[in-house]
C-alpha cells in the first residue's frame, strides 16, 4: 500500500531544500523592516537631541530672566536710594556752626554707611569733572563760557550720578564748558 507523502507526519517527512530566490524572498520582508526601524530609530534619537536642546536653551533664558529681574528690582531700590544720599551729601557741604559738630559726625557716620552700602551692592559714581560730556551718561543743565577750558568740557556736578554694574542708574547733572 502505497502512502499518500500528504499525510505523512510533517516531521517524517524529508526535508525540502528552498532555493536561493525563496530565500531572498523571505528575507527581503526582514530588511525593509530592520531599515525602517532604523530609520524610526534615528527621527526618535534626532527628537530627543532636539527636545533636550530646547529644553537647555530655556533653562538658560529663565535663568538669564531671572537674573535680570532681580538685577531690575535691585536696580529699583537703589535708585530711590540716591535722593537720600544727595541729602546727606548737600547737609555736609552746608556750615552747621561750631555748636553742632557732634551732629555732623553723626551725619558722616551714616553718610559713610549708605556709600558703603552702595558700594557693596556694585554701585558706583561717575566721574564728572574734567571729562568731555558723554551724554549716555551725563546729563547738560547748562552751558558756560569758559576760556581756559576745552569746549564740552564739563565743568561743575550739580547732581552725582551713579553706575549699577554696568548699568546707569542715574545721569550725572553736569555744567558743560562753551567756548
Amino acid at each position: 500500500m502505497p502512502q499518500d507523502t500528504e499525510s505523512q507526519d510533517p516531521q517524517s517527512r524529508p526535508p525540502v531544500e528552498k532555493d536561493a530566490a525563496s530565500e531572498a524572498e523571505a528575507a527581503a520582508p526582514v530588511t525593509d523592516e530592520l531599515a525602517q526601524a532604523r530609520r524610526e530609530r534615528d527621527e526618535h534619537y534626532d527628537r530627543l537631541l532636539r527636545k533636550t536642546a530646547e529644553f537647555d536653551n530655556y533653562r538658560k533664558r529663565v535663568e538669564r530672566e531671572r537674573r535680570d529681574m532681580a538685577q531690575y528690582a535691585a536696580d529699583d531700590v537703589l535708585e530711590a536710594i540716591l535722593p537720600i544720599v544727595d541729602d546727606f551729601e548737600r547737609a555736609l557741604q552746608a556750615d552747621a556752626g561750631p555748636d553742632a559738630a557732634t551732629y555732623r559726625k553723626g551725619v558722616e557716620l551714616i553718610y559713610k554707611q549708605l556709600q558703603d552700602l552702595l558700594s557693596r551692592r556694585g554701585v558706583r559714581p561717575i566721574e564728572t569733572v574734567g571729562q568731555m560730556f558723554d551724554p549716555r551718561f551725563h546729563q547738560a543743565i547748562t552751558y558756560e563760557s569758559s576760556p581756559g577750558l576745552v569746549e564740552g568740557a564739563v565743568i561743575e556736578e550739580v547732581r552725582r550720578g551713579y553706575m549699577h554694574g554696568e548699568r546707569l542708574l542715574r545721569p550725572a547733572m553736569v555744567k558743560v564748558a562753551k567756548a
